[in-house]
């Protein structure tokens, strides 16, 4: 069983609230990363679609998906968006759902390898994922983003026998069928950031929940394990099956929508501190409170005067919970 606790969620609010009173969130406009500002609208919207559906796993245990692009050496979804980004450049028609809808095994390898040879796991599914998503989209949408967006008629979530909204629609690609969503409401992020969206109904957002999220949740005792589900999270823990991972994100997505409510602010972008946070401070194998701040974290505010900002909330320092294992998925 696992709990949500009100209080570490109040608590964390009012942690959360202070960092964002300076933040300025992050408008995916960087060309090293992103389509530039400028770029024919169909075109982004295509770009998003595609790299959130290969935006999953990149990194396994001993296998870093870390390389180099132009000299700049990268980490997992920094290095997945860099190559996407050079692939936009030099061939725009790539992203076209004809292009995708033939695309090999063989091609997922070129295209996310990096310049010194380092290649993400799973190239199979990753290029199965990218036929059907160009098939998929040929035969819902007649090939177009937008027009899958006018669809959603500015709704996250739809009305039963009459609009479907862009939640419901992203469930006709398998790369978008996890029962949590997190690739769904991080493209609804995207776009909603780069203007090609704007949901309607924003009580139907919540934070796209993946490894980082969830580890946060359990260190700063936002989401408490109990009885037999405390193995789960003590490292080298069993490998669980899909419906238990459903079920633990389920529960991390609604501590973290709590939170979000009680710092009266939106959840894609208390997503932006919790996924850098997470990923860069702390970490699974390396704390900023137990090894030391970073630059990194200094820069995003999680250490202030030498210490993390969740060093009276987070039990990290004195146990050692973790993410629960479940590697065999494109859900994140």
């Amino acid at each position: 069983m696992l709990l949500v606790d009100e209080q570490a969620a109040a608590k964390l609010a009012r942690v959360f609230s202070t960092l964002l009173a300076d933040y300025r969130p992050d408008p995916f406009t960087d060309p090293r990363l992103y389509p530039p500002p400028g770029t024919d609208p169909e075109l982004a919207a295509r770009y998003f679609l595609v790299m959130v559906a290969m935006d999953h796993r990149l990194s396994r245990p001993g296998r870093p998906y870390e390389g180099l692009v132009d000299s700049e050496r990268l980490h997992g979804a920094d290095l997945l968006y860099a190559l996407g980004a050079r692939r936009l450049r030099e061939d725009p028609g790539f992203f076209d759902p004809r292009s995708l809808s033939r695309v090999t095994p063989g091609d997922v390898r070129r295209w996310l390898r990096s310049d010194d040879g380092v290649e993400p796991p799973d190239p199979e599914v990753r290029a199965a994922l990218l036929r059907d998503l160009g098939r998929r989209l040929l035969e819902c949408f007649g090939g177009s983003v937008l027009r899958m967006l006018e669809e959603s008629q500015g709704l996250l979530r739809g009305h039963p026998r009459s609009i479907r909204g862009l939640l419901d629609n992203l469930r006709c690609f398998l790369a978008y069928n996890d029962p949590v969503e997190k690739k769904s409401h991080l493209l609804a992020k995207f776009l909603e950031r780069r203007g090609l969206f704007q949901a309607r109904d924003p009580w139907h957002k919540h934070v796209p929940v993946d490894n980082h999220v969830t580890r946060l949740a359990l260190r700063t005792g936002l989401v408490k394990p109990l009885g037999s589900m405390v193995h789960l999270f003590e490292p080298n823990g069993p490998e669980v099956d899909p419906e238990t991972d459903v079920y633990i994100r389920m529960v991390v997505r609604r501590g973290w929508d709590l939170v979000a409510r009680l710092a009266n602010t939106d959840p894609y972008i208390l997503d932006d501190l919790l996924w850098a946070g997470g990923r860069a401070c702390c970490r699974q194998d390396r704390l900023a409170c137990i090894h030391g701040c970073t630059e990194k974290c200094r820069r995003l505010g999680f250490c202030r005067s030498g210490h993390c900002i969740l060093a009276g909330i987070c039990r990290a320092g004195r146990g050692s919970l973790v993410e629960h294992r479940f590697y065999d998925t494109w859900w994140y």
